[in-house]
């Protein structure tokens, strides 16, 4: 004679919160570039995808800038990577939403501290585009 035995376990309910999924923001982080004309000058206005905005950390930069470069190769001049760079590093957290971060070719090559201090502008106030 065959016999089966079954066995059950009864668990217990916790208290457990579901968390939501964090959303995952790759590549591509830059949309597109334009130039405009202001009264200081030329400014390449860089607009970030959702990606570009929100991503965490420092590990899209390189990436983020290489895409900048490949839609305007002309972006690649002094000061305009280290200008991008402060944008990455705190307007993204600062106004996460602002439309564009603008970069000027006239604006002076300074350290990082000088970069910060001037809200990623030095040389100069903030451009008004209009």
């Amino acid at each position: 004679m065959n016999t089966t035995t079954t066995t059950s376990t009864t668990i217990a309910p916790t208290a457990f919160t579901p968390t939501p999924a964090q959303p995952v923001y790759v590549a591509p982080f830059i949309d597109r570039v334009a130039w405009a004309t202001t009264e200081q000058g030329p400014s390449l206005q860089v607009f970030p995808t959702e990606s570009g905005r929100y991503v965490q950390g420092e590990t899209g930069l390189d990436p983020a800038w290489a895409e900048v470069v490949a839609l305007d190769p002309t972006a690649d001049s002094p000061g305009m990577r280290e200008q991008f760079a402060c944008h990455w590093r705190f307007a993204r957290i600062v106004a996460p939403d602002k439309t564009s971060w603008n970069l000027e070719p006239w604006r002076p090559v300074v350290t990082d501290a000088e970069m910060v201090a001037s809200r990623c502008n030095p040389g100069g106030a903030e451009e008004q585009i209009p």
